[in-house]
């Protein structure tokens, strides 16, 4: 599916092919939460990185690598993900993670293309997530303590098929 997305201040405009394109997966890990996550979790889709185009505002983007700290031994190492943003007004745009070079994620929050509802949410991450935060969605929904071992795409093949929507 071909989705258009864009900033608050509208300076960057992008366009991407994805093929797991559902709004589906809810993270709750505080990087996620604290850079995108307005209902205190980011929403994002699976898209090719090589169909990833700038069509405005590339001057604009500015990346966040997180700085992680491992709770066991108190050392601090940055994150591979690059989170994409508007340097302007801050909007967070997508994700991509040299681990996963093919694939990049962009916020649900910043497309303009309709998206279909999900069939169904899943929620990970649980353990980073917000006092504040209740998990909503729909019966059935999987909940994951942590990051789950299946990607996006696996997800969307095993509950949806092939041909999401």
């Amino acid at each position: 599916m071909h989705l258009e997305g864009s900033c608050h201040c509208g300076c960057v405009r992008f366009s991407v092919e994805a093929g797991e394109y559902l709004p589906f997966m809810r993270c709750y890990c505080s990087i996620c939460r604290k850079t995108a996550g307005t209902g205190g979790y980011a929403i994002n889709i699976g898209a090719d990185h090589r169909t990833l185009k700038v069509m405005k505002g590339k001057r604009h983007l500015r990346i966040y690598q997180a700085q992680i700290a491992d709770k066991k031994t108190g050392e601090t190492r940055t994150s591979s993900g690059q989170r994409h943003f508007c340097g302007k007004c801050g909007t967070a745009l997508w994700i991509w993670d040299p681990q996963w070079p093919d694939q990049v994620y962009p916020h649900a929050s910043a497309i303009d293309t309709p998206l279909p509802k999900p069939p169904a949410n899943c929620h990970v991450s649980l353990d980073s997530m917000a006092s504040w935060v209740r998990v909503e969605g729909m019966a059935g929904d999987e909940r994951y303590e942590t990051f789950p071992a299946f990607s996006l795409k696996e997800w969307h093949e095993r509950r949806v098929g092939n041909h999401p929507g």
